[in-house]
C-alpha cells in the first residue's frame, strides 16, 4: 500500500482585480470569444504585496454548455517597485442559470461557481525568484466589476 501523502498548500496572496465590461467578439470555432479588460487592482500576501497594473486582459472562450476557458495575462508591481508578469490559465463553470447571471454581469454566490486557475509568474527580481520555481493554484470568485483570486503554492 502506498503511504505517500498528497502535497500541501501554502497561502501566497489574494488578488483583487478590477475588470471592465467584456468585449464580445462573438461566436468563433471553439465557442463564444470574450475579452475582459483588466483595469488595475491590488494583491496582498505574507511575503509580497502591491498593485495590479492597468492593461492586461482575460481572453475567454465560453462553450455552449457554459464551461469557460480562461487565459488571463497581466502585470503586477510590488510595493518595492518589482514587476511580475502573470499568465493565469483556468476554468470556470456552474449550473446554466448561474452562468447566465455571471455572463450578464450580475452578482452570484461564489460558492455556486467552480473557478480555478494555475498562475505562472515571471520576474527578474532576485527576491521573488521563488515565484518562478513552483506550481501555484488559484481559487477565484467573479463579482460584477472585480475578480478575487486566492493563490496557494503547492509544496
Amino acid at each position: 500500500m502506498d503511504d505517500r501523502q498528497p502535497p500541501g498548500l501554502t497561502f501566497v496572496m489574494e488578488l483583487r482585480v478590477d475588470v471592465g465590461a467584456p468585449v464580445e467578439i462573438g461566436a468563433v470555432a471553439s465557442g463564444r470569444r470574450r475579452i475582459v479588460p483588466i483595469l488595475g487592482g491590488t494583491f496582498d500576501g505574507p511575503d509580497v504585496r502591491g498593485t495590479v497594473l492597468n492593461g492586461g486582459a482575460d481572453w475567454q472562450i465560453v462553450r455552449r454548455d457554459g464551461f469557460t476557458a480562461l487565459d488571463t495575462r497581466y502585470t503586477m508591481q510590488t510595493d518595492r517597485g518589482e514587476l511580475i508578469y502573470v499568465q493565469n490559465a483556468g476554468v470556470r463553470h456552474a449550473a446554466p442559470g448561474v452562468i447566465e447571471q455571471l455572463l450578464a454581469g450580475e452578482a452570484v454566490d461564489p460558492s455556486l461557481v467552480y473557478f480555478r486557475t494555475v498562475p505562472v509568474f515571471e520576474t527578474s527580481a532576485p527576491r521573488l525568484e521563488w515565484l518562478t520555481r513552483a506550481i501555484f493554484l488559484g481559487d477565484g470568485e467573479r463579482h460584477p466589476s472585480r475578480v478575487v483570486v486566492r493563490v496557494w503554492q503547492v509544496r
